[in-house]
């Protein structure tokens, strides 16, 4: 999967599971100020990245990035 296919499935997940304004969602969107993703939702992150890419997340690794285009990047690297 290429890096555009792990950022459509990213945002459209952040967009329909955790109602995410899509319009907020931009490469430098910090996670938690500007997309509002808190401690709760970060557990249902890291479920989709389990699910839908395979590969064992935990939340201290959800938190550890800062912005939208970090965790695309994270994501992209373990699915190489």
């Amino acid at each position: 999967m290429d890096y555009n296919q792990i950022e459509e499935k990213v945002r459209s997940f952040l967009v329909e599971e955790l109602e995410i304004d899509e319009n907020k969602i931009s490469p430098d969107a910090r996670l938690a100020e500007d997309l509002g993703i808190d401690s709760l939702e970060v557990v249902d992150v890291v479920v989709m990245v389990e699910s839908e890419f395979g590969f064992k997340m935990k939340p201290e690794d959800f938190k550890s990035l800062k912005t939208f285009s970090q965790f695309c990047t994270f994501v992209h690297e373990r699915t190489q």
